[in-house]
């Protein structure tokens, strides 16, 4: 899925994967927030924890009526209040994209996939 935006000077022409990179960039950097997971839960029940260049592993992006809708799977800090965490990336990673894009972004869905212990 490509995302396309006409202009005077010709179209632009932005993949889902360079918007899911960059939704798992700003959501990394949010409070409470360890890391990205996988969105395949790997069969023994255990979640992965995502480097840098998979982060679009963790994300996936689709188009809804009204905008885009991202669906993110992340892991939470131990600690730390969920719905807090998951209300502020939402509210980050939606002003982010909107902002950068100049696109509506219609849902940003949060899956906390595990909780990990930050030493």
């Amino acid at each position: 899925m490509n995302l396309e935006k006409n202009t005077n000077y010709g179209t632009i022409s932005v993949s889902a994967d360079a918007i899911a990179n960059l939704a798992g960039g700003v959501i990394t950097e949010c409070y409470g927030v360890v890391g990205m997971a996988s969105q395949q839960v790997l069969r023994d029940g255990w979640t992965e924890l995502l480097k840098k260049e998979n982060f679009s592993r963790g994300v996936v992006v689709k188009q809804g009526d009204n905008g885009l809708i991202v669906d993110l799977y992340i892991i939470v800090s131990f600690g730390v209040k969920i719905s807090a965490v998951g209300e502020e990336a939402q509210k980050k990673v939606k002003y982010v994209l909107e902002k950068t894009l100049s696109l509506d972004v219609e849902k940003v869905n949060i899956f906390v996939q595990g909780v990990r212990i930050v030493e």
